[in-house]
């Protein structure tokens, strides 16, 4: 892309954040004529469109009433109204926040100091608001737009404080980008992975056990294990040995190691009844795996040294904050944990680097690689030298792995430089989720240590690495990529055999006889097939019907021709064909 189009781009970009941010107050204003009691928070420009948050007081908007705001922000566009900013004193806004009765606004005048020179935008003579900007010129330059969703969202984002009224819409330069997000978006609400889960019977929630805390039915455990197994088997094919440790522990652990100071407020805590000792339920596990390295003397002879512990851990997240199997209260990591020397942390990388790309190659995802390193800030802690070798290490290792990558500066992680990996679903969204992050912090605050060639002590740099992340942000990920058509190898059931009636019973105990000894080897050796039989006096049509909704990959149609013939009818999820029994098992092992 040559330069004058890249700076086209960049205008571009700028324009559309401009005409959604314009979209904003003219929602406000559509909304302060239909609701003259309404007080504003703020209303910014977003990824594909806009939002406002809005107190309406005892008066209830729902989405229904959405089609109604629109109609008349449209009215108001076609007012060709100008967007004309001007800049007040801080008494001046503070006159007009009282006048007008906007205690929001009020609220964001007072933290201002008294000499603060305040801008506004005014829409016409129609609306005025508190407003940095920038805006489009005239409501003419406003592009498509839809209001597509209403939601909760505490002011100031404090849970503590009242519940605003959020009201979400999206706007584009054309019509046809509008209705490709529109269409996405209704495919994405198909893939819902909370409304999959519930059709193909995978995890519920109970209120009696907790928001956020996900029980897992036989058909979702099974996928659960599939996928953990799965990575566990990469991690130790290149290693690691696993390792396990409790669900609690002495708070001095975190205290030592940072995590209470900076996350202190995510910590379920635990008071022994016994001595009123003082526990925290374990929100991640690298303290811990400091201390089994840290169990006994190390040479150089044993590095590096690599942990992988499946686990689950709990964290107090904020209840408007959860959401499904995205965003939980108690969260299983496949975490993995290198302890190396600095010499070694590329290599390292190289084995991370690869696992990550086999695995989310064989799901069917591309990859796109964050590098974040530090910048000039005073937050970053370590050697600046030891950094600046990493972050070289860090380049070297994505270059030689032909990642598709891109560089951050200031966006490392306090205690080390990192690489985050973003998976694209089959519906073109990015999710973060294996992740390597360099660690100089966590051996210097545990006095980690090894003995080098020279018998001297050196500290050992830390690596940590989790190929899925948590398991059940992964696992919503899964489903929505898949729309619950998971690949063969990872589907709870993966065969269903149909009986078209009772005469061909002794015909279905042979073909059980032969899934009974299929073994798949890949991804995951020793493998046994899951499969189940509908032999119910239903329609055979209801129970095509039904192994279709249940998203059964493959279904083995029997009827009396197929015994006679010793065969059975194979029905795939895009073909339908006849194979023989003697050949089932090896047809099997390939889907």
């Amino acid at each position: 892309m040559s330069k004058k189009q890249i700076d086209e781009a960049e205008i571009d970009v700028e324009f559309v954040e401009r005409m959604r941010h314009t979209l904003s107050h003219v929602m406000a204003a559509a909304i302060r004529e239909m609701y003259p009691d309404a007080k504003f928070g703020i209303g910014p420009a977003i990824d594909d469109g806009f939002y406002y948050d809005i107190d309406f007081g005892d008066t209830k908007i729902s989405e229904t009433d959405l089609p109604r705001i629109e109609k008349k922000m449209r009215g108001l566009i076609q007012r060709h109204l100008p967007m004309t900013r001007r800049e007040v004193s801080r008494e001046e806004a503070m006159n007009w926040a009282v006048a007008e009765k906007q205690d929001l606004k009020k609220e964001l005048i007072e933290e201002l100091p008294a000499d603060t020179t305040i801008s506004f935008y005014d829409l016409g003579d129609v609306f005025s608001d508190l407003c940095k900007g920038p805006h489009v010129e005239n409501t003419d330059e406003c592009g498509p737009f839809k209001l597509v969703r209403v939601a909760g969202a505490y002011w100031r984002g404090d849970e503590k404080r009242q519940m605003l009224t959020r009201i979400y819409g999206v706007a584009f330069e054309t019509e046809g980008e509008l209705e490709a997000y529109l269409k996405r978006q209704e495919e994405a609400k198909a893939r819902d992975h909370r409304k999959l889960g519930r059709e193909l019977d995978l995890f519920t929630f109970s209120d009696l056990v907790g928001a956020g805390l996900p029980l897992f039915t036989p058909r979702g455990t099974v996928l659960r294990d599939l996928l953990a197994d799965y990575s566990l088997s990469l991690r130790k094919r290149a290693g690691f040995g696993r390792v396990w440790t409790p669900h609690i522990t002495k708070v001095d652990l975190y205290k030592t190691s940072g995590h209470y100071a900076k996350f202190g407020d995510e910590l379920f805590m635990v008071h022994s009844q016994v001595n009123g000792e003082e526990f925290a339920m374990k929100p991640m596990n690298c303290p811990h795996h400091t201390q089994i390295f840290a169990s006994k003397p190390r040479t150089y002879k044993e590095m590096p040294v690599r942990y992988m512990e499946p686990t689950t851990d709990y964290r107090d997240e904020k209840t408007g904050e959860l959401g499904g199997l995205s965003r939980v209260r108690s969260l299983t990591q496949d975490d993995s944990h290198v302890f190396c020397r600095s010499t070694q942390i590329k290599e390292e990388i190289h084995n991370l680097v690869s696992i990550v790309k086999e695995f989310y190659g064989s799901m069917g995802m591309k990859l796109r690689a964050r590098l974040s390193y530090r910048n000039d800030e005073d937050k970053y802690l370590g050697d600046a030298k030891l950094w600046e070798m990493a972050q070289g290490q860090i380049r070297e290792a994505a270059e030689e792995n032909g990642l598709d990558y891109f560089e951050m500066e200031g966006e490392a992680a306090f205690y080390g430089p990192k690489i985050d990996f973003m998976a694209e679903d089959a519906i073109g969204r990015e999710h973060q989720v294996a992740t390597i992050q360099l660690d100089f912090v966590q051996p210097e605050r545990f006095g980690l240590e090894f003995v080098n060639e020279k018998g001297e002590k050196e500290r050992p740099v830390m690596i940590h690495h989790a190929t899925l992340g948590s398991i059940e942000r992964f696992m919503s990920v899964f489903i929505e990529h898949t729309a619950g058509w998971f690949p063969f190898w990872s589907a709870p059931e993966q065969v269903r055999i149909l009986t078209v009636n009772d005469q061909v019973a002794d015909y279905v105990g042979e073909i059980r006889a032969v899934l009974e000894g299929v073994i798949l080897e890949k991804p995951l050796a020793h493998n046994e097939l899951r499969f189940t039989i509908d032999d119910s006096s239903e329609s055979l049509g209801k129970k095509i019907r039904r192994a279709t909704e249940m998203k059964i990959p493959c279904v083995l149609i029997v009827g009396p021709k197929d015994a006679e013939a010793k065969e059975v009818s194979v029905r795939l999820r895009d073909k339908e064909e006849k194979v023989k029994l003697s050949e089932l098992a090896e047809y099997l092992k390939e889907l």
